[in-house]
This record gives C-alpha cells, sequence and structure tokens, in this order.
C-alpha cells in the first residue's frame, strides 16, 4: 500500500523538476479515433498533421510542479464515476482526453479545426496535439492535483506525454475489472451510441488490451500502479481507491505554486 512518505517523496522531486516544453516529436497514437466494427490490423504509419507547441494560443512555456494521476480501465470500467468521487473527495480537477479533444472541435478553434480534419481523413491525431491540449488544462488551473482519465491509451501516448511535460505521472489508478462485467455494464449505459452493442464492445476491450496493457506494465515496474478491483458496488470501489490518496489529503506541499 502506498504511503504518506513516497508520496511526499515523489511529489517534492516533481516540484524541483525542470518540466519544459521540448521540441516536436513524430509520435502518432489511437488518442481519438471513430468506431468501428472491424477488428483492427496492422496499418502504414499515417503522416502526422504538424504541430508546433511554441505557436499554441500564445502560452508560454512554464515549468509544471502538480501531483499527476493517470486513470486507466477499460469501457465500462467504471473509472468516470470514481473521477467524480475523487474529485468532490480530495479536490482533484478531473481532464478527460476525449472530452478535451470534443471541445476543441466544437470551439472551432485552429487546432479544433485540425482535429476534425484529422478524423474525417480517417487519420489518427498525434499524441502531441492531445498531450497539449492537456497541458493548456494544466496551465490555466490553480489547481495542483489532477486526474487525466483515458489517457495514456498507448505507448505512443505515454512517451509523448513523458516528453513533451518533462515528467512520469506520479501515481496511475487501473480499475481491473472482467470482461463480462464490462460488456455488461456499457450494454446497460443505453446512452443511444451506435457502438454500445456486445460485438463492437468486445472489440473494443480487445483494442484496449493490446494498445493499453504496455503502458500500465511499464508503470507497473516502476511501482506507480495502484490496481483497483472494479467489482462491485460503487462505494465499494471507491473505498479502494481512498486510501491512495488519503495520505496526502492534508499535504501541506501541495499549495499553488
Amino acid at each position: 500500500m502506498w504511503r504518506r512518505a513516497t508520496i511526499q517523496s515523489s511529489f517534492s522531486s516533481l516540484i524541483n523538476s525542470s518540466s519544459l516544453f521540448k521540441q516536436p516529436i513524430n509520435i502518432i497514437s489511437h488518442t481519438f479515433t471513430s468506431t468501428s466494427t472491424s477488428t483492427p490490423t496492422p496499418t502504414p504509419t499515417p503522416t502526422p498533421i504538424p504541430f508546433h507547441p511554441q505557436e499554441t494560443d500564445g502560452i508560454s512555456p512554464k515549468h509544471i510542479s502538480r501531483f499527476i494521476t493517470f486513470v486507466l480501465g477499460g469501457p465500462g470500467s467504471g473509472k468516470g464515476t470514481q473521477c467524480a468521487k475523487i474529485v468532490e473527495t480530495f479536490g482533484f480537477k478531473h481532464l478527460s482526453a476525449g472530452d478535451l479533444l470534443r471541445r476543441e472541435i466544437v470551439s472551432d478553434t485552429k487546432y479544433g479545426s485540425m482535429i476534425l480534419t484529422t478524423i474525417k481523413e480517417g487519420r489518427i491525431v498525434p499524441s502531441e496535439v492531445t498531450v497539449k491540449l492537456i497541458l493548456r488544462e494544466i496551465q490555466s488551473s490553480d489547481n495542483l492535483k489532477f486526474l487525466i482519465d483515458g489517457f495514456p491509451r498507448s505507448e505512443e501516448n505515454r512517451i509523448a506525454f513523458e516528453q513533451i511535460i518533462g515528467a512520469e505521472p506520479n501515481i496511475v489508478l487501473f480499475f481491473d475489472c472482467p470482461e463480462e462485467e464490462m460488456v455488461k455494464r456499457v450494454l446497460s449505459r443505453n446512452q443511444g451510441r451506435v457502438d454500445d452493442n456486445i460485438d463492437t464492445i468486445k472489440k473494443r476491450l480487445k483494442v484496449f488490451e493490446a494498445l493499453n496493457r504496455p503502458v500500465i506494465d511499464h508503470y507497473a515496474k516502476k511501482g506507480k500502479v495502484h490496481k483497483i478491483n472494479a467489482v462491485g458496488t460503487v462505494d465499494q470501489i471507491f473505498e479502494q481507491v481512498r486510501p491512495v490518496f488519503a495520505a496526502f489529503e492534508h499535504d501541506t506541499d501541495l499549495k499553488a505554486v
């Protein structure tokens, strides 16, 4: 179990690190994809769309000194519900990579238009773009504690995040849920999504396992992963989550910088 001393040491190390923008990197990923009913097959790497951090909406490079938690889990694992409870209980700011991309499209900014065009052309949104949107949210917030939900989805995402942000996450929450339970939950959502049927759900789960498992394994080797048994009621699951964050709830180091 995670101890307070580990958290303080990890956070202090992050505070003292120089987390600056770096030069663009040629990494792409499945950050934001349209749904598909076919099993993914290897395809040639598409050409990344141009991305220049130094030109992004007048946001100047800054040191990033924040406590960052990656929240990972398959569709239907309940991570979104638990994020809401973490926000309510511990005051984190919740960032969803997918929501940020969709909001950027709706806002009709130059990056939104670029993202929409990329998706329409069947290309993949570069990891750098998603990381930049996340970074912009972090820089513009007075909060020090962030839940990054559903990202990184792949090793490409992970590498882009660490190279651009200049730091690793402090911890990683992995909501471990059996496939049959996730399928049942997604089918019961009744959200009107065309991909909420058993065949496409199972294919989405296979994609998640193939892309996300290497990320989880990478951080597990570093001792950063906290696996949560995602079966049970919302409150029962949260009682596993609570101790992970309770150790630094009143940490005086978590003040605005």
